[in-house]
């Protein structure tokens, strides 16, 4: 005795309809298949006894693994603006780009 298919290919055209999609014969054929595993997949996970899992997030414990931010002491501010084209008032002087202040 064989189990009826939980989707059928009518099934399949009938959501496609819905969707608007229009899908040719091997699609329909090769849809049906792929649409009939998903939904076994779903029932399988359904299946599962899940009353002792606690809710998570992630299976895996997580770790903040960024350094701490704490200012540094590496004073190379002088070796960077020496390196500058040109420098005003301990800063980078660039060339106006909307005319000069008033």
């Amino acid at each position: 005795m064989t189990a009826t298919p939980r989707l059928t290919r009518d099934d399949v055209a009938h959501v496609a309809n819905l969707a608007r999609l229009t899908l040719t014969d091997d699609e329909l054929d090769a849809f049906t298949g792929q649409l009939a595993d998903v939904l076994d997949h779903a029932a399988d996970l359904e299946a599962l006894d899940i009353d002792d899992v606690s809710p998570m997030a992630n299976p895996f414990p997580l770790v903040n693994v960024l350094r701490a931010d704490e200012p540094g002491h590496d004073d190379v501010r002088a070796e960077i603006l020496a390196a500058a084209p040109l420098v005003e008032d301990g800063q980078f002087r660039v060339p106006p780009v909307l005319g000069e202040a008033p």
